[in-house]
């Protein structure tokens, strides 16, 4: 089983809302899911961005792999810090 860390979206049409999860490769994209690393709001002005950090350390200890948009994310939220 490989395990991804990957967004899933909320919200309503037009009002887009994320969670970062961390799931099974072959889930669906709003499917089940492990365990919520933080989320993401991308209307708000700059983009809000809450990632729990221990519990992504953990996941990335275990060979959790991020997609490309979730380790820009990664990349912004350390800046932001």
């Amino acid at each position: 089983m490989a395990v991804r860390i990957r967004l899933t979206r909320f919200g309503r049409k037009k009002k887009p809302f994320y969670r970062i999860i961390v799931a099974d490769s072959e889930a669906k994209r709003d499917g089940k899911f492990l365990d919520i690393v933080g989320t993401y709001d991308p209307l708000q002005d700059p983009a809000a961005i809450k990632i729990d950090n221990q519990k992504l350390e953990v996941w990335l200890g275990k060979g959790a792999l991020p997609t490309t948009t979730v380790k820009s994310l990664i990349k912004k939220a350390s800046v932001a810090e």
